[in-house]
């Protein structure tokens, strides 16, 4: 009879027999009343009332019992620790027990017995047993120290039990040595700073000999640890590839894919060029498409992790288009995942064979799957130019079939396809016309209207197909009014005369008559553009829309980089960084893949990066690179609190706000002649639509002047500011868009922005945000955007900046990663700022101690860089560097060469040497720039071509 009758019995006074059993003289009977025992425990039962009787079972040479009653031991230890006391003998006793099974089930059980008066007594037992002969009780031991480390860390400093942790990772055992390494990485993770697991080539060398032999979750221990190594060069990288690649043909998906995420980290230092490279590249296919033939729950796993690779990479699986063709009876979650690849690896070469495929979908019963199918033959369309005729004739086709939701789904992409490709595909607005009856869902209604709105000229009836969604305007949804008010508004601008009074009629609907703030707003801009300017209106309505682009859900590259160093994780799985998901400090250390070669990017680790060297400057550059999203996630971006602008730069976001609220700034709206143009009200929504009287304030001499915006009053003359750049486009950050410089003024650093609202609503409660960076940047006050961000309208904002911050080494070095929110979402770019704006106006160093300080940097610290092009006398490059606070401290000629002897300092201490060589007649200037911080030379360098070429 088997162990089940043991849970069949639901007698009474049960604990008064099992207690006499216990303490039978006989070992068969003893036996049965524990595995009794052993099963009232499991169903529920309270027997710690036996554990007296069940300790004094131990004393026993039978392996069976002796498990059963350390089983029971650890269950009821932590409510009973004063009992659980009693069993430390016999557990130090079995420690050297002449069985090895006995000597590692004892060590075990103690660690699994979270009792503080107990691990006490463990630290002995666990001495001997990690030095063990038998590799069994090792490994055990091994697991043993991580598990002690959670319940006491400080006792296993003290005991020196890491440093013998340390050692078993040469032990000639390869169980043991992927034991040590899973017991380190666990330790790791709670204690990031700690440093355990010092890697280099020689553990390298010995974890990859142990793994050849280790069970399959050795392997992937001892797999995740290598993935945290930055070899040195490209070599050492391809011989470390050339040794894990045999995992790939591994019987466990696990440590397949634990393979692939090594693999595809170290890929990033080989040189594309490589033959290797080709190789490897071929042979990470293969793997993969075996993953796919697996059940369907590993099969989705897999898949989220091929769509992380082929966003990486499309090259690996660029000739597999075939495995992820949908079978009949895949389950809807695998289907999609795999649309979603086959659109990623879509190219010309198999474009037909794809369209095809998306064209059968598309007639499946699955609704969802059917959505989405249409939602990729409009994707296609956009990503491969090519096929796009060919993928809106299929949606034509489809179109005809007149099934509800497959025509609404392709309306909505014939829209987008319209938007990347105008003027080519509108013959077929005819038959989207057909079909304005059976649209009930809001996105396709919005997408008719649009088309309707944009193509009006080429739609004869076009007004009589806006009013008739115009009925019934208060039972649309948001995005229809909106899409309807605009559509209308542009059918009037095309067709002023027949339209007149449609155009009244909604804009009435929409100001006077609707309770939605976005609605309302738009309709008053669109009322008061009409009645003041007509022009100016026909420019901003009808202006040329920015073509969409090709890829808009690709996961940001910071991010993605991230994800693939978590490959085989839930991380890869969720597509979302572990510190989004995991709760607490464990897990959430941050992963980057090193710099690729010939990129210049350091693979050192970032340590030996940074400037440990530098002697006289105590805030040194820089600990060591997180992430992006990584200490950005965890910001608290609070609007601003404070209402007043910040004390430092009286130019805030006020300047633009009440002004221009229809981005692109009022000059260009209106031809650039500003002084005939009446501005827009200030007290916008406040006075009735159709005053434009109350228009009256000149632009010419607004706000600008009033902040003393126009003349950058305390500017050294010839202070470098970089022309605005865009940091971030609109399309990755829903409609918001962020252009800006950055500039030193009178001392203080400021960062000018414009922010753009190019999405539909309003936006508001603005905040930003910094991460570390390699100089302390932090902002000095709130970002200051007083009024709200209308749609099209544009701000200026200027925000002072100092360098009291956390200080983080970055790479480059000059990199500003920031995170900007709003009432929409958080949004996160990043930016590099000119080094010029670090240089401080007590940046000129005397003589004497230029020439001692010159000579105390070793000459290893000098880096000469050519400046080309130059036009300059040497008076006039000093002039101009002196303006961006580079100082000349001295100046010789020899042999009719001009010598600069110059000198700067960065707001955290460290001083910069420079000698700059100017021939007369020469364009190209050699610079010699000493630093006791190496890694800045190059930064200040690109600072110097800046200035100099302005």
């Amino acid at each position: 009879m088997t162990d089940s009758k043991y849970f069949t019995t639901t007698k009474k006074g049960e604990i008064f027999e099992l207690k006499a059993e216990l303490n039978s003289d006989k070992k068969e009977k003893k036996k049965e009343a524990v595995k009794k025992v052993i099963a009232s425990m499991t169903v529920g039962k309270d027997v710690s009332a036996l554990f007296p009787d069940v300790v004094n079972c131990m004393q026993t040479d039978n392996l069976e019992l002796k498990k059963l009653v350390y089983l029971y031991l650890m269950n009821y230890a932590k409510s009973q620790p004063d009992m659980a006391i009693m069993a430390v003998n016999t557990f130090v006793k079995d420690c050297e027990d002449p069985n090895p099974l006995i000597r590692a089930l004892a060590v075990r059980t103690m660690g699994c017995i979270r009792v503080d008066k107990i691990t006490e007594y463990l630290c002995e037992p666990l001495r001997k047993c990690l030095k063990d002969e038998d590799p069994y009780v090792r490994k055990t031991a091994a697991v043993c120290v991580a598990k002690l480390h959670d319940i006491n860390a400080q006792l296993v400093e003290d005991q020196g039990f890491l440093d013998t942790l340390k050692d078993l990772i040469s032990d000639s055992n390869p169980m043991v040595v992927a034991n040590a390494v899973a017991a380190l990485s666990e330790i790791a993770e709670s204690h990031p700073n700690s440093n355990l697991l010092d890697l280099n080539p020689q553990t390298i060398n010995k974890l990859l000999t142990a793994l050849n032999e280790c069970t399959e979750w050795g392997q992937i221990f001892i797999l995740d640890c290598l993935a945290n190594y930055t070899p040195r060069d490209d070599r050492e990288s391809q011989s470390i590839c050339e040794r894990v690649t045999p995992r790939l043909s591994h019987a466990n998906s696990a440590v397949v894919l634990s393979a692939v995420k090594v693999l595809m980290k170290f890929m990033e230092m080989l040189p594309k060029d490589l033959d290797y490279y080709g190789t490897l590249l071929k042979k990470l296919a293969p793997p993969l498409v075996t993953l796919l033939s697996a059940e369907p729950e590993l099969q989705y796993v897999a898949l989220r992790n091929i769509n992380l690779i082929v966003q990486r990479r499309p090259e690996i699986m660029k000739h597999e288009m075939k495995v992820f063709f949908v079978k009949y009876n895949d389950p809807i979650y695998v289907k999609l995942e795999k649309l979603d690849i086959m659109i990623r690896l879509a190219s010309q070469a198999n474009i037909a064979q794809v369209l095809a495929e998306l064209k059968e979908y598309a007639t499946e019963v699955d609704v969802d799957f059917v959505r989405k199918a249409v939602r990729a033959i409009g994707r296609c369309a956009i990503k491969v130019e090519q096929s796009a005729e060919r993928c809106v004739s299929t949606l034509l086709d489809l179109i005809q079939t007149k099934v509800n939701y497959v025509v609404q789904e392709a309306i909505v992409v014939i829209k987008d396809i319209f938007r990347k490709y105008p003027n080519k595909y509108e013959s077929v607005i005819a038959t989207l016309c057909e079909n304005l009856d059976s649209l009930d869902e809001p996105e396709a209604r919005a997408a008719m209207i649009w088309i309707v709105g944009e193509y009006a000229e080429r739609i004869d009836n076009a007004d009589e197909l806006l009013e008739s969604f115009l009925e019934g305007f208060h039972d649309e949804s948001t995005q229809v009014q909106l899409q309807l008010l605009t559509a209308i508004v542009k059918l009037f601008l095309k067709k002023p005369t027949e339209t007149q009074e449609l155009v009244q009629q909604v804009l009435s609907l929409a100001t006077q008559d609707s309770d939605n703030p976005d609605l309302r707003d738009r309709g008053y801009i669109y009322w008061r553009l009409l009645s003041t300017d007509p022009v100016a209106a026909k420019e901003v309505v009808l202006a040329e829309k920015p073509l969409i682009s090709e890829e808009t859900d690709l996961i940001e590259p910071t991010l993605l980089e991230e994800l693939i160093c978590h490959i085989g994780t839930l991380a890869s799985v969720y597509h979302k960084p572990p510190s989004a998901f995991v709760e607490g400090s464990r897990g959430v250390q941050h992963k980057r893949l090193p710099g690729s070669a010939g990129s210049g990017e350091s693979v050192e680790s970032p340590d030996t990066g940074s400037a440990a060297g530098v002697s006289d400057a105590p805030p040194a550059v820089i600990p060591s690179q997180g992430d992006l999203l990584g200490d950005l996630l965890n910001l608290d971006l609070t609007p601003p609190t404070t209402t007043g602008p910040p004390a430092p730069a009286p130019t805030s976001g006020l300047q633009m706000g009440a002004m221009d609220l229809l981005g692109g700034g009022l000059d260009s709206l209106l031809g650039g002649d500003l002084g005939r143009s009446p501005a827009m009200g200030a007290g916008f929504g406040a006075a009735p639509p159709a005053a434009p009287g109350s228009f009256s304030a000149p632009v010419s001499g607004g706000l600008d002047d009033l902040f003393d915006l126009g003349g950058g009053v305390g500017m050294p003359m010839g202070a470098y500011s970089p022309p605005k750049t865009v940091w971030l486009p609109a399309m990755k950050a829903k409609g918001l868009e962020i252009s800006g410089t950055f500039a030193r003024r009178s001392g203080v650093i400021q960062m000018e922005m414009t922010l753009t609202n190019k999405a539909m609503s309003v936006m508001t409660d603005f905040a930003i945000q910094f991460n570390r960076n390699s100089f302390g940047l932090v902002p000095a006050g709130p970002l200051q955007v007083l009024t709200p961000l209308s749609p099209n309208q544009s701000i200026e904002v200027t925000l002072p900046l100092n360098t009291v911050g956390p200080v983080m080494k970055m790479d480059p070095l000059n990199n500003l990663q920031v995170a900007v929110k709003n009432n929409i979402d958080v949004f996160y770019f990043s930016s590099q700022y000119p080094m010029s704006m670090l240089f401080v106006e007590d940046g000129k160093m005397e003589r004497q101690v230029f020439l001692a300080t010159w000579k105390d940097i070793p000459n290893d610290n000098e880096s000469q860089f050519q400046i080309k092009d130059c036009h300059l006398s040497s008076d006039a490059a000093s002039s101009k560097l002196q303006g961006s606070n580079i100082f000349t401290i001295a100046k010789r000629t020899v042999d009719g060469q001009d010598m600069l002897y110059q000198s700067m300092k960065l707001t955290n201490g460290i001083w910069v040497l420079a000698e700059l060589r100017v021939q007369a007649g020469n364009p190209n200037y050699t610079v010699s720039l000493k630093c006791r911080a190496a890694e800045v030379s190059q930064c200040v360098f690109q600072s110097y071509e800046a200035v100099l070429k302005n």
